[in-house]
């Protein structure tokens, strides 16, 4: 007859299997990407609402129409509420083709940046900092185009 531990040991070695293995990582990996994308989800429509309230609150608070908050500051947010689409649309692009689609990360990380410069407060940070943000919107153009002209090649080839 065999042990209950003899059964747990055969399993665990079937388990270590690589083909076994591979399998029990991808299950793993798409149970934590559709997680992300529920939580992120969640996010969104909570920072949605929440920017349709502060909208609605200060346009009923001034009938002039001035906003308390600034437009910049306002910006920001319709910004920060774009890159978590964005967010989503990585996780969701990952669930299709269980491939990390770069160009998609890269425009992502570029409107991300973009957003910091547009929200650029010059009284906290000095013009290094708004150099460095340019670098980085200059690396990751220069890196998106690379990315899509090298898609594009590749599409050409395989025609």
């Amino acid at each position: 007859m065999i042990s209950p531990w003899e059964k747990l040991s055969k399993k665990v070695s079937k388990a270590g299997q690589d083909e076994n293995f591979l399998g029990v990582a991808h299950w793993v990996e798409n149970i934590a990407a559709k997680v992300l994308a529920v939580a992120l989800s969640l996010v969104i429509l909570i920072s949605l609402t929440d920017l349709v309230i502060l909208l609605v609150r200060d346009l009923m608070a001034d009938p002039v129409g001035f906003f308390d908050k600034t437009l910049i500051d306002i910006f920001g947010l319709f910004l920060n509420i774009l890159i978590a689409l964005e967010l989503l649309e990585n996780i969701t692009a990952y669930l299709k083709k269980h491939v990390v689609q770069v160009e998609l990360v890269i425009v992502t990380s570029l409107i991300a940046v973009a957003r910091k410069i547009i929200i650029f407060d010059f009284s906290k940070y000095n013009n290094l900092d708004l150099l460095a943000l340019g670098g980085a919107i200059l690396a990751l153009s220069v890196s998106y185009l690379l990315i899509k002209r090298t898609n594009r090649n590749m599409k050409n080839e395989r025609q």
